[in-house]
């Protein structure tokens, strides 16, 4: 198999979830998809050495994530952003609530967003972001907490409701 046939492989696989992660940090449908495939060109530039470790999701990751910032440090002020979406990317159980937290997510600066995100969606550890983003694990526990204490405030303004401690998947992630 050659080089180029893996990448082809490792981005069919890869591409949606890029999509999906990418959504949440830029809060749209169209630059998500221009972000997963900035993100995988980038990759097939270097695949040849990033193929042969073995971590070349974390590779990815690290790319979207600083493909983002660079992009947000470079459009900062000319983008404006919607409180819509043209259109749903698929039918979610709940898609005001959807809405609020993607209008909640927005509010947040970008590093903020991409340790939420990254923290709270994608799952990674305090260890893993810090060493996506290239700072301390300080650094990640602090963004988060603010993080979170901004969303927590945007969402109760919007009369959302936090999880109580005795209903069922309210533990949190920590």
């Amino acid at each position: 198999m050659t080089s180029t046939e893996e990448f082809t492989e490792f981005a069919a696989g890869a591409a949606p979830r890029l999509r999906r992660t990418a959504f949440l940090l830029c809060g749209d449908w169209h630059a998500a998809e221009d972000l997963a495939q900035a993100t995988l060109a980038k990759m097939f530039v270097s695949w040849r050495r990033v193929r042969r470790q073995d971590a070349v999701y974390a590779y990815a990751s690290r790319t979207l994530v600083n493909t983002y910032l660079a992009d947000r440090r470079r459009h900062r002020a000319r983008e404006l952003l919607a409180g819509w979406l043209p259109e749903p990317a698929a039918a979610p159980d709940t898609p005001e609530l959807r809405m609020v937290v993607l209008d909640a997510l927005a509010t947040l600066p970008p590093r903020a967003r991409v340790v939420v995100v990254m923290r709270y969606w994608a799952d990674m550890s305090v260890e893993q972001v810090a060493d996506l983003l290239g700072c301390s694990t300080g650094n990640v526990k602090s963004q988060a907490a603010r993080g979170l204490d901004k969303l927590r405030i945007v969402l109760s303004g919007a009369g959302v409701a936090e999880r109580g401690t005795d209903q069922p998947g309210a533990g949190g992630r920590g």
